[in-house]
């Protein structure tokens, strides 16, 4: 090789090195405890279409813990382009707290913006040596029952709505209702911050004699830890929609706005309501529904007015879960 072509060679590959390589657009899917194996098929089917239809390489990063403490987390500065929670009341936190979502973000989406739903249904050991088949049997003497807290766990507020709700479908007054919430409460040994300790606290510490989870958990534990368990439906529970919506500010700030839209998109695609059945989710599509367990649900709206006034009533500081919680330490 010519000096000259040796320099002009050398010269090109110090101007191709000095080029910006550009780096995948990641977007930040931030969820609750029980989505995480959900959200890794999710992502690993998404990633491949979008690839398919764009030419784009994407990365796609989950965080996961209690839906309310994730809430406070975006609130706090966790970077989330989506959140993906398992109730309205902790994305109308984002707006209510930080202005991090339009106060009509669950407009966006079809079913107000939730493409899934689950419920709160019981985890019981193999056989059932306690004889649980209802709410009435958690506040027998003697049942332990493990459940996360309500303050930081959506999965626990479902919990609680639904025993609440229970009370009052069998014509208990609001008092008995509190009354009956209370003594199960009683019954509780240890309240994890989340959906995910909870399991393990029963599960593999094995403490407790039921666990009360959302649907799709049940399975997820079998899965994992073998079948030494058995699942009970109650008479009557809570539908527990699964919201979905997209953190304007930050994705306004990287850019990835359309790369939101399509993820979230894509959960109500074919695709997507496949896998939350294969998940255990309740799909919106009614075809794929069909096989799940017909339950009496109630919505927490039918009952309690709205997430915002539950929250309020139920959860906030000093609101009824903490009289109940300072009567219980009496």
């Amino acid at each position: 090789m010519s000096s000259q072509k040796f320099w002009f060679a050398c010269s090109l590959a110090a101007a191709l090195w000095s080029l910006p390589v550009r780096a995948d657009v990641t977007l930040l899917n931030v969820s609750y405890d029980v989505t995480r194996e959900f959200y890794k098929d999710v992502n690993t089917q998404f990633v491949r279409a979008y690839k398919e239809k764009t030419g784009e390489s994407v990365v796609i990063s989950q965080s996961h813990g209690g839906s309310s403490k994730q809430a406070r987390s975006v609130i706090d500065g966790l970077q989330a382009d989506v959140v993906t929670m398992n109730q309205a009341n902790d994305i109308d936190m984002l707006h209510d707290l930080a202005g991090l979502v339009p106060a009509d973000w669950a407009k966006r989406f079809p079913n107000h913006s939730a493409p899934t739903t689950s419920t709160t249904v019981f985890l019981v050991r193999k056989g059932n040596p306690r004889a649980v088949r209802d709410w009435n049997d958690l506040v027998k003497p003697g049942v332990q029952v493990i459940v996360p807290n309500p303050k930081t766990s959506g999965n626990g507020r479902y919990s609680y709505l639904a025993a609440y709700g229970y009370a009052l479908k069998k014509g208990k007054s609001p008092a008995q209702a509190r009354a009956f919430v209370t003594q199960l409460f009683k019954n509780v040994p240890v309240l994890d911050t989340g959906g995910r300790g909870a399991t393990t606290t029963f599960a593999q510490r094995n403490i407790g004699d039921v666990l009360l989870t959302f649907e799709n958990e049940v399975y997820l534990i079998e899965a994992e830890l073998g079948d030494h368990f058995d699942v009970v439906y109650p008479s009557i529970s809570v539908l527990a929609e699964n919201p979905v919506a997209i953190v304007d500010k930050v994705v306004d700030q990287k850019g990835t706005r359309a790369l939101a839209q399509a993820y979230l998109e894509f959960l109500y695609s074919p695709a997507g309501q496949e896998l939350a059945a294969k998940h255990h989710l309740r799909p919106r599509s009614a075809q794929l529904l069909a096989p799940f367990p017909k339950l009496q649900l109630f919505t927490v709206e039918s009952v309690f007015g709205s997430w915002k006034k539950a929250q309020k009533e139920h959860f906030d500081d000093g609101a009824l879960f903490d009289q109940i919680s300072v009567e219980l330490k009496r």
